[in-house]
């Protein structure tokens, strides 16, 4: 191949990713809402014990039965509103506000979430992972026009 070759091949997968990191972005952040959101209405997900020590310890007014139903339901509403354009100003701020919840564990159950200084256990992993599905919202905000006066 020569350089032109490439540099035309280089062009051409650039402008495909550009077309489809937005929607790839939006259905990779429904499928992972809507499916641990399922789940959690189901009593089905494996972090219903983590989600049960952190609640017992930041919301005593409310059953945990009931909020786990409730918090599986807005993870659902999250997944399906990404899918829908012109939703990103609402879903934008409920991801930011989920993400505030999901990342408690690392403060309020540092023995759930760290093997040792540095070392997150599993379960500290699976939330620091959430880095990246902040980091696609981001994504798709950076791509909204600006809203008219």
């Amino acid at each position: 191949m020569n350089y032109m070759t490439i540099q035309s091949f280089d062009s051409k997968l650039i402008r495909f990713f550009r077309k489809i990191s937005i929607p790839s972005a939006r259905f990779g952040l429904f499928v992972v809402f809507f499916w641990f959101g399922a789940l959690k209405v189901l009593g089905l997900s494996p972090a219903s014990g983590l989600v049960q020590s952190l609640f017992e310890q930041t919301i005593p007014f409310i059953s945990f039965s009931t909020f786990l139903v409730l918090f599986g339901l807005f993870e659902c509403l999250i997944g399906i509103l990404f899918l829908i354009k012109g939703m990103e100003r609402i879903v934008i701020p409920l991801l930011l506000i989920h993400m505030i919840t999901t990342f408690g564990p690392l403060v309020y159950l540092p023995q759930d979430s760290w093997q040792s200084f540095m070392v997150p256990t599993l379960a500290g992993q699976y939330i620091i992972k959430n880095l990246v599905i902040v980091a696609a919202g981001i994504g798709i905000a950076a791509h909204l026009h600006p809203l008219k006066k």
